[in-house]
């Protein structure tokens, strides 16, 4: 479903913005719409992070630029809490921007897309808070392309260590 939805925002948004859309995640922003967080590069190669409003109007569907900030205003994102499950996130421009994405992954997927994109355009000092660094930074044993089953591997991983602790015999 989602590569259909990114499909969809690439061919009636961002190509005739002449922009390449990397990475879009579902935010919870109004009860009635759908709103993408959306980051893109463009032809001059500038990172944007745009916040799109879906809706519908008969079958076809509409995306609509709410709002636009560039990567370099970006300040920092905070994660909220590193230590726990929550999808809860802040963007710090100007304005701090207090978002939910639909999920704690998508959270994640969206912090290591602008992470990785600002080591690739803008290599500047850009602050990630309040985020397991295991899960952002491509360097570590646990990135990987299938963005969303970071989190599950890992849970994976620990109880697989949990199961084989718990069969080994105790010393008397």
């Amino acid at each position: 479903m989602s590569s259909l939805v990114k499909e969809d925002l690439e061919k009636k948004l961002f190509k005739p913005l002449s922009q390449n859309l990397y990475e879009f995640i579902e935010i919870e922003f109004s009860v009635q719409d759908r709103y993408y967080l959306c980051v893109s590069v463009t032809k001059k190669e500038e990172v944007k992070i745009i916040m799109v409003k879906h809706y519908r109007i008969g079958l076809d569907e509409k995306y609509e630029v709410t709002k636009k900030w560039s990567l370099n205003d970006l300040q920092m994102i905070d994660g909220i809490e590193a230590d726990t499950d929550n999808p809860f996130f802040d963007l710090h421009f100007k304005k701090v921007y207090s978002l939910e994405a639909y999920s704690c992954a998508s959270k994640y997927a969206f912090a290591r897309t602008v992470n990785k994109l600002n080591h690739a355009y803008l290599k500047k000092d850009l602050q990630i808070v309040n985020f397991d660094s295991t899960y952002i930074n491509d360097d570590s044993i646990w990135s990987s392309n299938n963005k969303d089953c970071l989190v599950l591997m890992r849970i994976c991983f620990y109880a697989f260590n949990l199961v084989c602790l718990s069969l080994c015999p105790l010393p008397l």
